[in-house]
């Protein structure tokens, strides 16, 4: 594939490894590729190691960078959100012209992006903030692509990015997700799923060890299976060779020398944020993040053991098949509320930014290259063509039809695991936001009640129209007030 006067397609500037691997995926795919990193020896490293796999133009000046790239010029940062990503966008924009296209593919907060693509629309440049999914291997291999920003961006980036992600089906895993901010938020939201996703696994895991007592090696095979059916997905797979990896030094499971304290890089808790914003309930991707949260307090964990009391616990004594098949039902069914609150805030999100998300699309291009990737994420997209307008995804015809078989041994294992003291955050939250959703009544009759009472906050009344309010302190009659 030529270029004018030998200049580069695309260049990426940071060349860790996530930036390298997309240099690279871009070079396979036949483009030239300009590269450069702020520490000179990365980008002299990535020629040593990786030069002869394609085309690169490596510059060690910014300004030699820009010069090496074809008009309009598209650049994709992959650096440490927040103040290295500014920097680096001003060095770019100083050094470009109007019409040139600069792309941050890092994790960057949505509302970072809109002030961004804000700050160099007004300076002609163009913006794009770009989710990418998949880690190292599917930067190299084919991610997921979620980019945003102006139509006209996309209409340039969009064959050069539709070259490099994941492909299934013959269908590219990259779509023009909407204006501005839409393509970091949907990838933060991604990010929110999948912190539930991974935390389900776990707590499956931990009902399975220490309630019906396999081993890792065990769980791992037990795993395997379950990835050849309803529950195959990248996360399922990567857990069964994780319970199956013996440690070298010790001859331990590997699991049980890896110190439980999970880390997070900050999506997650965005993820949350941004629904509390919203006013939208996505409350297992909530629990997954406190998951962590808690899962890190090693003081405040080391001062309860012993002390805390328990209660009289049971110890398990049923089927161990059966309550096996209970645990895998219990952790599909919860996989399922995690996407339909992810979809939901992604809903919210669209609304109130007015970014026009399809939802049809994101479970499109997240079946390949992402790290949620999962076969049902085909039935999320028959929901959508089956009803545009759905308002939860448990609420379409074959997740309903699951749910009638799955929902028994959701609340079985539940039990069992509360009756032995085994803490399920994400599967008990996930089962109580659904009983919310199927409940009549709820008890928020209550706090409107009580609301009225101590601030006059006013409620309405089921049998007419208006707000009303109770003179508590006076004669108690009822008045309306709009």
């Amino acid at each position: 594939m030529s270029t004018p006067e030998n200049l580069a397609h695309i260049g990426v500037v940071g060349l860790a490894v996530m930036g390298s691997n997309l240099a690279r995926n871009f070079a396979h795919k036949g483009h030239t590729v300009a590269v450069y990193n702020r520490s000179p020896e990365k980008t002299r490293a990535l020629m040593a190691a990786h030069g002869d796999e394609g085309a690169f133009l490596p510059s060690e000046t910014i300004e030699d960078f820009v010069a090496s790239l074809e008009r309009p010029r598209k650049a994709i940062i992959m650096v440490q959100a927040g103040p290295a990503t500014d920097a680096v966008i001003e060095q770019l924009a100083e050094a470009m012209e109007e019409g040139d296209i600069i792309i941050d593919g890092g994790n960057a907060l949505f509302t970072d992006t809109i002030r961004r693509e804000q700050e160099m629309a007004a300076r002609g440049r163009h913006f794009v903030g770009a989710g990418i999914s998949g880690g190292e291997e599917g930067a190299l291999t084919g991610p997921s692509i979620m980019p945003g920003g102006p139509t006209e961006s996309w209409e340039t980036l969009g064959p050069l990015l539709e070259s490099v992600a994941a492909v299934v089906d013959g269908t590219p895993c990259v779509t023009h997700i909407g204006p501005d901010g839409a393509g970091h938020f949907v990838k933060m939201v991604h990010n929110g799923i999948e912190y539930a996703d991974m935390q389900v696994i776990g707590e499956a895991y931990q009902l399975l060890r220490y309630a019906a007592g396999l081993t890792p090696a065990e769980i791992s095979e037990v795993f395997r299976e379950w990835n050849a059916g309803e529950l195959n997905s990248y996360l399922i797979e990567i857990t069964a060779e994780v319970l199956a990896q013996v440690d070298a030094e010790t001859g331990q499971p590997l699991i049980d020398v890896i110190v439980d304290a999970a880390g997070q890089k900050g999506t997650g808790r965005w993820t949350v944020k941004a629904a509390l914003d919203l006013g939208i309930p996505v409350t297992g991707i909530g629990e997954a993040v406190f998951a962590r949260a808690l899962s890190s307090s090693l003081e405040q964990r080391r001062a309860a053991q012993g002390v805390l009391p328990s209660g009289e616990l049971a110890t398990f004594d049923g089927d161990r098949d059966a309550f096996i098949e209970d645990v895998r039902r219990a952790l599909y069914a919860s996989k399922f509320v995690a996407y339909a609150q992810g979809f939901d805030e992604i809903q919210a999100g669209s609304e109130e930014y007015g970014w026009n998300i399809d939802p049809r699309d994101l479970a499109t291009i997240w079946r390949g290259g992402c790290i949620i990737r999962a076969k049902f994420l085909n039935r999320i997209v028959e929901a959508y063509d089956a009803n545009p307008e759905l308002p939860s995804l448990l609420l379409d015809g074959y997740f309903l039809g699951e749910l009638s078989g799955l929902i028994d041994s959701w609340r079985r294992v539940i039990i069992t695991a509360t009756s032995l003291g085994l803490p399920v955050p994400v599967f008990a939250s996930s089962l109580s936001y659904y009983d919310s959703l199927r409940a009549e009544r709820l008890p928020a009759a209550v706090i409107q009640g009580q609301r009225d009472f101590f601030g006059a906050h006013t409620y309405g009344r089921v049998d007419k129209p208006g707000a009303f309010h109770t003179l508590w302190s006076g004669d108690r009659t009822e008045v309306q007030t709009s």
